[in-house]
């Protein structure tokens, strides 16, 4: 069992948080406008689920799960996670979040900025490039023809073996990209992002990815 510190309950945050209960993890979620606001949402994960701050979330995770909007990931407090491993769902949207020169140039990639702001932990990528729902509604059992691939990369082997590990659990097989420098790859716009895909196509749609539009 592992206790999952969420930060951010919008809806991959509340949908990893419904498979981990579900799987017997528990849960410590929370969001920017505070753990009343997530009453309803607690409810309905049950015992194995509170609500807390951001701070609070932070310190009680094994691992943490960032899933807010990426402008907003400067707010994650590096303290409470260092040497924690913290997979990053997050993807940039300049519509929403601004323009970040770095990523408009192909210069960075979300998960490494995170890794940036959070020197002292270990960043993963994961479950960002698949709709919300997919994530409880789409794992199969491990061995399953044609079994749904999601993909990780990260700079420490044992954070992207922790997304393994859970991937395998909520029913999805793994391809690792590598370094986060390498993680642009399943971001958005690329052809691995939002479709489904086995671990051979997943695989075939990572090469295919060109760094720039």
């Amino acid at each position: 069992m592992t206790t999952l510190g969420i930060i951010g309950a919008g809806h991959i945050g509340s949908q990893i948080a419904r498979k981990a209960v579900q799987l017997g993890h528990e849960v410590v979620i929370s969001n920017s406008r505070g753990p009343e606001t997530l009453a309803g949402l607690v409810a309905e994960l049950g015992p194995r689920a509170r609500a807390a701050t951001v701070q609070e979330a932070a310190e009680a995770a094994d691992v943490a799960v960032v899933t807010i909007p990426f402008k907003n990931y400067r707010d994650v407090p590096p303290g409470p996670l260092a040497g924690k491993v913290v997979i990053d769902t997050n993807n940039y949207y300049w519509e929403r979040d601004g323009h970040i020169p770095a990523l408009d140039n192909g210069e960075a990639t979300t998960s490494g900025l995170l890794q940036e702001h959070l020197p002292g932990s270990k960043v993963a990528k994961g479950f960002n490039h698949l709709p919300a729902a997919d994530i409880t509604g789409t794992g199969t059992p491990a061995g399953t023809a044609n079994r749904r691939a999601l993909a990780t990369a990260s700079d420490h082997a044992d954070a992207a073996e922790v997304v393994t590990r859970l991937y395998d659990e909520f029913g999805f097989d793994t391809v690792n990209i590598g370094p986060l420098s390498e993680s642009w790859r399943v971001e958005r716009d690329r052809p691995a992002y939002g479709v489904r895909q086995n671990a051979a196509e997943l695989t075939a749609n990572l090469a295919k990815a060109q760094r720039l539009p």
